[in-house]
C-alpha cells in the first residue's frame, strides 16, 4: 500500500507552514480581547460594558469591581476603614441596595477580614465577582450589538487615521 504525503517534499511543506503560521497571525488579529483588557486598558470598551451590563441588570459588578480597583490605591489606614465601609455597605451586606451575587461564606469572610482592612482584603471576593462577569456576561457581550458597535467604531477610527 502506498502512502500519500499532503506536500509533494518538504521545501512545499515549509512553504505551507509558513503561510499557515501568517494565517494564524492574521486570525489573532481579530481575536476578542480579554476582559481584563477590555475594562483596564480601553475606556470605550469599559463604557460599552457597563452600559451592557446595565441592560442586563447587573452593572453592580463592573461598578464593585472598580470600587475595588480604588480602594487598592488607598494608602492610609483611616480611608482604607472608610472606603471598606462604604464598599461593604454599598455592595456586599445582605441589604445592600446594589448587592453583588456571593456566597455566604465569601460574605463572612469578606466582613472579618474589613475588621483590619488592608489594600487586600477585597482580593477574594473582587476575584469571585470578576469570574463571575468573564463567564457570564462578558462571553453574551462580545456577542452584543454593543459590542459590534464599538468595533465598527474602532474600526472606522483606524481606517481615517490610515488614510
Amino acid at each position: 500500500m502506498r502512502k500519500t504525503f499532503l506536500f509533494r517534499n518538504r521545501r512545499e511543506s515549509l512553504f505551507m507552514s509558513s503561510v499557515l503560521a501568517g494565517f494564524h497571525v492574521i486570525l489573532q488579529a481579530h481575536i476578542s480581547p480579554s476582559m481584563k483588557q477590555l475594562i483596564s486598558h480601553l475606556s470605550d470598551g469599559l463604557t460599552a460594558f457597563r452600559s451592557f451590563l446595565k441592560t442586563e441588570f447587573s452593572d453592580e459588578n463592573i461598578e464593585f469591581w472598580l470600587a475595588c480597583e480604588d480602594y487598592k490605591k488607598i494608602k492610609t489606614p483611616a480611608k482604607l476603614m472608610s472606603k471598606a465601609e462604604k464598599i461593604y455597605k454599598e455592595f456586599i451586606d445582605v441589604q445592600a441596595p446594589r448587592e453583588i451575587n456571593i456566597d455566604h461564606t465569601t460574605r463572612e469572610e469578606t466582613k472579618a477580614g474589613l475588621q483590619q482592612p488592608t489594600p487586600s482584603s477585597l482580593n477574594l471576593v473582587q476575584a469571585r465577582v470578576y469570574s463571575l462577569m468573564e463567564k457570564d456576561s462578558y462571553p453574551r457581550f462580545l456577542r452584543s450589538k454593543l459590542y459590534q458597535d464599538l468595533l465598527n467604531k474602532t474600526h472606522t477610527h483606524c481606517q481615517r487615521k490610515s488614510v
